[in-house]
């Protein structure tokens, strides 16, 4: 299985669990550092991490029985030449799926936090708000089919979260974790505290007893080669 844009591993160490003692998961990611912190993660023999740009994979073709994307393919330059060298290296018969946030008001943890930067940096609102750039189930469908996928769909999740206080929510933003915490931390302090108190009072609509109960809403594309 492959795991493009694996980030830390998180999708990676869930694909560990299902491909068996005799399968391989390949992490690719065009970042070392993420892969480094994948590698921390996931010290098994059969997670095999990979520098490579998923617009332009360094695998040969049909070389793989799955491939996976979590939350990676709407930040690619062009996602339909990343949608077209997953069909390449895909063994013929076989799926992949890839998962990306449907619109920012249907996930609210990320885009409330986009909106508001967006109000800080409005030079930079398109690029904040790529997390959202293929939230439209048909237009994502087209991408699938234009890129030689057959039997393809797209599903909507919704999953709900509990978290336990602002400050939880707030922590891995302050540890620039992602695109949108590294936009954060560019800022002001006083920009950043002004950021961090509009966020707060705009979520305090779904706290409950001091947590915050937010859901998210995801669109899984997938197709066959």
């Amino acid at each position: 299985m492959l795991d493009v844009a694996t980030g830390t591993g998180e999708a990676a160490q869930q694909a560990l669990e299902r491909v068996g003692q005799s399968g391989l998961v390949v992490g690719a990611d065009i970042s070392s550092t993420m892969l480094n912190e994948a590698c921390a993660r996931l010290p098994s023999a059969q997670f095999l991490p990979v520098v490579s740009d998923g617009q332009s994979l360094v695998f040969p073709d049909a070389t793989f029985d799955a491939i996976i994307c979590q939350l990676g393919l709407m930040f690619f330059p062009n996602p339909a030449r990343g949608l077209a060298e997953f069909r390449r290296v895909l063994r013929p018969g076989r799926r992949a799926a890839v998962c990306v946030i449907s619109l920012a008001s249907r996930a609210p943890m990320w885009g409330i936090l986009a909106e508001t930067l967006s109000d800080y940096l409005p030079e930079h609102k398109k690029a904040l708000h790529l997390s959202f750039s293929l939230a439209d189930a048909a237009k994502l469908e087209g991408l699938v089919c234009a890129a030689g996928f057959s039997d393809a769909r797209v599903n909507r999740e919704v999953r709900r979260d509990v978290i336990s206080s602002f400050d939880e929510y707030w922590a891995p933003i302050e540890s620039g974790t992602g695109s949108l915490p590294q936009a954060y931390l560019a800022l002001p302090e006083s920009s950043r505290r002004a950021v961090q108190a509009r966020v707060r009072e705009r979520l305090l609509r779904f706290e409950s007893g001091g947590q915050l109960e937010l859901s998210v809403e995801m669109l899984i594309a997938s197709g066959q080669a």
